[in-house]
């Protein structure tokens, strides 16, 4: 037993005299530079395995966001967007009528439209009736006659207000009308449901109006519901009925009817320069 222990003991200092002569050499020769390189070139794809865990972990902080994440960031842009689509829909008008309607108004009144994110959270069972329910109510602000619209144009307006929710009659219910005038020339009439989610019909037209296909329809502003410079509909059928004093004219809504989800209410209000008053469309 005793010898063998010596023997490990002169292993040891072995092993201890051997690593103190080759510092002395790596520190004042040249001589293990070539090894040493060799080492180090061996040892790099240890360290990548090793540095496998730590890699991954951080593609995993910058790459997996949760679903709950992504779900707020996509409604948050969707209703950013819709807010700007309604923003933007009078610019086309406002740009072809500038010059009338400064002549109409004479720069004497202001049109103010603020909007109300809302969402669709009910469709009417009869297939007759062109109604929705929204989650917009009393202590929201919503009132009977107010204005709906989606990103593209009009899509109705409020005729039942509860408290936390609202029942609007879409523009395409055969009972609903609407006063429109064509953007391109101005020309007023008519525009109603026809109980057809992608069909509106203008009503009384006479044969010497001028009107054709392609020709968008807008808000006129008058009958006190809809402002006016709002998309109501596009022409796509002209025709003369025999036996008929009127037109037969057919839009296809601005708004997308049976699919938009998230939607606006308009809040109108008309102020009068100069006396400061206010009130409401």
């Amino acid at each position: 037993m005793f010898s063998k222990g010596a023997s490990s003991g002169r292993r040891v200092l072995f092993l201890v005299a051997a690593s103190l002569l080759l510092l002395a050499i790596d520190s004042f020769t040249p001589w293990l530079q070539p090894a040493r390189k060799w080492v180090a070139e061996a040892t790099v794809p240890l360290y990548w395995i090793t540095n496998i865990p730590a890699r991954l972990s951080e593609f995993g902080d910058e790459s997996v966001v949760s679903r709950q994440q992504l779900e707020e960031e996509n409604e948050q842009l969707r209703t950013e967007l819709l807010i700007l689509n309604g923003r933007m829909q009078r610019t086309t008008e406002v740009v072809a009528e500038n010059v009338r309607l400064r002549n109409l108004l004479n720069a004497t009144e202001m049109l103010k439209d603020q909007v109300l994110v809302a969402e669709l959270i009910g469709v009417s069972p009869d297939p007759t009736r062109h109604t929705i329910l929204i989650n917009r109510g009393e202590e929201n602000g919503v009132y009977v006659g107010q204005a709906l619209l989606d990103a593209d144009g009009l899509m109705g307006q409020v005729v039942e207000v509860h408290r936390s929710s609202s029942k609007v009659l879409l523009v395409t219910d055969t009972a609903h009308a609407l006063p429109v005038q064509t953007l391109r020339n101005g020309d007023r009439s008519i525009a109603e449901g026809s109980g057809d989610y992608n069909q509106l019909s203008l009503r009384y037209v006479p044969p010497t109006m001028d009107i054709v296909v392609g020709d968008r329809l807008v808000s006129s502003g008058l009958g006190g519901r809809f402002p006016v410079g709002y998309p109501v509909g596009e022409v796509t059928e002209v025709q003369t009925v025999a036996g008929e004093p009127y037109l037969s004219v057919k839009l296809k809504p601005s708004a997308r009817i049976g699919r938009s989800r998230h939607l606006l209410l308009l809040f109108s209000e008309v102020e009068t320069l100069g006396d400061g008053e206010i009130g409401r469309d």
